[in-house]
């Protein structure tokens, strides 16, 4: 009970950060280890992926519920929307800015990579359709994450609308929202293990190779996180949100270190719903609306990346990288950055799309993914971090303009 006692007296963004440190150790010195303990990753990963849809579902039908007048969802909706927008073009200005300064491209050989095949990107068209969903039930299966919302934010507005009548349902709704909320207090304590299997693996995998093998653009990836972090999410933070900066970041460390591990935004969903509200002091309406959102279309790591790769293949494949060839870039890789999945590597798969509209064929475009494709994991769990410190900082914007962002009662601890 001692030993017990002492462990969940440490605070959990610490224990999480020694799991960190002890897998990449295992990973490079033991990595024959690794395997023997990838269950605990893989746990780790379907506990949080097993709580993104009724967080969503739930939450935000709940924070719908409760902001009683139906103009305020407008308003908390189209200011996150615009930031998430003014977010993502800066986020691949970035990353093509960091592209022309270190050119990861100039020298990079393709020599010995085998082409990877992409599949048909969804049209415009076909991802504002897909918003409304045929089977509110298969759309839930599929964990589709637009539609969901979609629908979360009908039956909120349909228990508004209620009046008297959707009294009950609303309690019922907060009820289950506070219940969520506390499993995932639950299952937050298993993320050391989780993070130590993940990291181990991936590192076991991939050794340091990826510094050998593409360590330019490694490098550009982590250069061009931490200007958009540390720059650009700190300005909107300190000026804006007018949130302490180290406050904001020392309160949002679990959802990032999940981001990392992870890889993926949805998984990082019920992470950041906590610390919003628990460490920001974020109202449950402002999180439960926007979050979901933000993992959606919020995707400030994506961006970069897309505006990076885009660089880099034209780069590779010797285009001349004037202005309006730019300008095509930063336009297509926003919009391709709105349609990616939030799942691993799923960035990788919209290269097609700008690199098309640049003059690129999709031939070359299949042989750049095969190159960066075996060492993208690392690559995807750096990037992912910047797009859960966006949703974090344009939920903490959004917050302020409504007056719905207060001091915690307690600071997460040090």
């Amino acid at each position: 009970m001692t030993l017990l006692r002492g462990w969940f007296g440490i605070a959990l963004w610490q224990r999480v950060l020694a799991g960190l440190v002890l897998g990449v150790a295992l990973g490079l010195l033991v990595p024959a280890a690794a395997p023997w303990i990838a269950f605990l990753g893989e746990i780790f990963v379907r506990l949080i992926r097993m709580l993104v849809v009724p967080i969503v579902l739930v939450t935000v039908a709940a924070g719908v519920a409760s902001l009683a007048d139906p103009r305020r969802l407008g308003s908390i909706g189209g200011r996150a929307v615009l930031l998430f927008v003014a977010t993502t073009v800066i986020a691949v200005s970035v990353g093509i800015a960091v592209g022309l300064l270190l050119q990861p491209g100039a020298h990079a050989s393709l020599g010995g990579a085998a082409p990877h095949a992409l599949g048909p990107a969804r049209t415009v068209y076909e991802q504002l359709v897909g918003i409304v969903p045929l089977n509110l039930f298969d759309a839930l299966a599929k964990g589709d994450m637009l539609a969901i919302l979609f629908a979360a934010i009908l039956v909120g507005a349909g228990t508004v609308a209620a009046g008297e009548a959707g009294a009950p349902f609303a309690a019922l709704l907060s009820s289950a929202s506070a219940v969520l909320l506390h499993i995932v207090r639950f299952a937050m304590e298993f993320t050391p293990f989780g993070v130590l299997a993940l990291v181990a693996n991936a590192v076991a995998a991939n050794g340091l190779a990826v510094f050998g093998s593409i360590g330019t653009l490694a490098l550009c990836v982590v250069l061009g996180s931490l200007v958009q972090m540390l720059l650009v999410h700190s300005l909107l933070v300190g000026l804006v949100a007018r949130v302490p900066v180290h406050r904001f970041f020392r309160g949002i460390v679990d959802a990032l270190v999940v981001a990392f591990s992870t890889a993926s935004s949805s998984a990082t969903l019920p992470v950041a719903m906590r610390v919003a509200q628990d460490n920001l002091g974020i109202a449950r309406p402002v999180a439960s609306v926007v979050l979901p959102l933000g993992a959606s279309i919020g995707k400030d790591g994506t961006a970069m990346y897309v505006g990076l790769l885009s660089v880099f293949g034209l780069q590779v494949f010797g285009v001349p990288l004037q202005v309006d060839t730019l300008g095509i870039v930063l336009l297509t890789a926003v919009l391709a950055a709105f349609g990616t999945a939030p799942i691993p590597s799923a960035s990788l798969f919209m290269l097609a799309a700008v690199l098309a509209a640049a003059g690129v064929a999709p031939e070359q475009t299949a042989l750049i993914v095969g190159f960066i494709l075996p060492f993208d994991r690392l690559l995807d769990m750096t990037r992912t971090v910047p797009s859960a410190s966006a949703n974090l900082a344009v939920a903490a914007v959004v917050a302020r303009w409504e007056g719905a962002i207060e001091p915690p009662a307690h600071s997460p601890e040090l």
